[in-house]
């Protein structure tokens, strides 16, 4: 019997798609759990178009998510610290201090836990920071320059 699954039943199928089951299995344990209803050909087609559809819009997001990662790629972040002696800042560069850098260059809001900054940046200098991009498989290189801070006097 063929069945159209509701919600993801384990060794059967994901939710959504067209399972073929026993017919007791299905009368007995998914239908009076609201795991599953008979499929008709009307439900069938239903379920086929939320399924391209759904397929579409990750394949939208999968290119937005590239595009987003290229152009981080190609960005150059200046950030500036204040400094003490020699070329060691005052405080750090932190994730967050990178991430607030991107959404001011590039109007792109970054978590600043994805951001991989594996200690915080301490000393002026040019630093390539990796960038997880929601949805992207592989992060971005992001290139950041620490500059000394302008003293206004």
């Amino acid at each position: 019997m063929e069945v159209v699954l509701l919600q993801d039943v384990e060794k059967v199928g994901a939710k959504g798609e067209v399972a073929n089951v026993s017919e007791g299995y299905a009368r007995n344990y998914l239908f009076p759990r609201k795991l599953a209803e008979k499929a008709t050909a009307g439900k069938i087609a239903q379920v086929r178009k939320i399924m391209e559809q759904k397929a579409d819009h990750a394949r939208r997001e999968l290119e937005r998510a590239e595009e987003i990662r290229d152009m981080l790629g190609k960005t150059v972040l200046t950030i500036p610290a204040p400094v003490g002696g020699g070329e060691k800042l005052f405080g750090s560069i932190t994730n967050a201090d990178i991430a607030t850098a991107i959404y001011a260059a590039r109007k792109i809001r970054i978590d600043k836990r994805n951001v991989d900054l594996d200690d915080p940046i301490k000393m002026v200098g040019t630093y390539m920071v990796k960038v997880a991009v929601n949805g992207s498989p592989e992060p971005a290189e992001v290139k950041v320059i620490v500059v000394p801070e302008e003293h206004k006097n």
